[in-house]
């Protein structure tokens, strides 16, 4: 008889911090704390649970492919795009803890009806980030911002959710990878948390996470290039020329899935740059500030990174549309003052 040694069983997740006991932790410790924002986290958190169990067997339950619909943007909506809006939607609507909700996929805020109370917070959204790569499994993800709303009365209006970034109370992301994972932070600090499908809970798996001050990678869709302005393209150059650095000769090294939380979740963790410039065809930039950019740009000046539009932090823009666009450089600190540098016309 063959015997075959692949090693110890599988086991569980060791019964250490889950995403629900971190919150809950945390709302101990702030004086006053209601409970609502615990609440609405909870919701959130369903809502990615019931996501991810749909991206894995897309394939199987019928939901790729497009819908034949366009959203507001004018891009077309994938199927698994428009049940992950309404699987969010459906999940927070109820919990008495938000007065107004904003999507990308819809094109004026969305009310909370009637039936259900309101609260005090605004939630805005990306349901699914990197729709067109659902249909070839590469990593696509969920993008959330929270707010507080600013205005009176039983339900929010579009001044609630035209809040600068700097206002976030909070901004979190899921990516569907070859593991799930929940990053989010309120500000003081990045966790991110891996889902355990035997048990259905996210567990802590990196904690307090630092982007460090300089990268060795830069993400960009050099696709484009040829779009570019000429300072753009002088910085993109100068990455991928092989220079002196910490005493090494080396260039920096690309790497571009083109989902952005893909991209973002790696350059978190790694360091580096993920830009995507403004160009010719896209001359305000591409990606949404509500729902891209400002909540990817909390999530890296807390963990010690920079986020800009190339001229201004993403957190000092003022919106003025509810699918307002934004060019994006973010990710280390060094790494986006260099690009930076160089859009001014600076050499480096």
């Amino acid at each position: 008889m063959i015997q075959h040694s692949w090693g110890p069983p599988p086991t569980l997740s060791p019964q250490g911090m889950t995403l629900e006991r971190h919150i809950l932790e945390r709302q101990r410790s702030i004086p006053g704390a209601t409970g609502d924002f615990t609440g609405l986290f909870q919701q959130i958190a369903l809502a990615a649970k019931i996501i991810n169990s749909r991206v894995r067997q897309a394939g199987l339950a019928g939901i790729l492919g497009l819908t034949g619909d366009r959203n507001v943007q004018g891009e077309e909506v994938q199927k698994l795009d428009e049940f992950a809006h309404n699987v969010l939607v459906r999940s927070v609507e109820a919990g008495g803890h938000l007065c107004l909700m904003a999507s990308e996929e819809s094109a004026d805020p969305i009310r909370v009806p009637e039936q259900f109370p309101t609260g005090k917070y605004v939630l805005l959204f990306d349901p699914l980030d990197g729709s067109s790569n659902i249909d070839v499994d590469i990593s696509i993800g969920t993008i959330f911002s929270v707010h507080r709303r600013v205005t009176v009365g039983r339900n929010g209006s579009l001044a609630d959710c035209l809040q600068r970034g700097s206002s976030q109370v909070a901004a979190g992301y899921v990516i569907y990878g070859s593991s799930t994972v929940l990053v989010y932070s309120t500000g003081d600090g990045v966790h991110g948390f891996t889902l355990d499908p035997s048990v259905g809970e996210f567990f802590l798996s990196h904690e307090n996470i630092k982007v460090p001050a300089r990268g060795k990678s830069y993400s960009v869709n050099e696709g484009n290039t040829h779009l570019w302005d000429d300072n753009t393209r002088r910085w993109v150059e100068h990455l991928k020329t092989p220079r002196e650095v910490e005493g090494k000769v080396s260039a920096n090294s690309a790497r571009y899935v083109g989902s952005l939380v893909a991209d973002f979740h790696r350059t978190l963790l790694k360091g580096g740059v993920f830009a995507y410039p403004a160009d010719r065809k896209s001359p305000e930039g591409k990606l949404r500030l509500l729902y891209e950019a400002a909540p990817m740009a909390f999530i890296c000046e807390a963990a010690g990174g920079a986020a800009s539009d190339g001229q201004r932090r993403i957190h000092d823009i003022e919106p003025q549309k509810l699918h307002q666009r934004t060019p994006l450089y973010i990710g280390s600190r060094d790494d986006v003052a260099l690009a930076e540098a160089f859009l001014r016309g600076e050499s480096a």
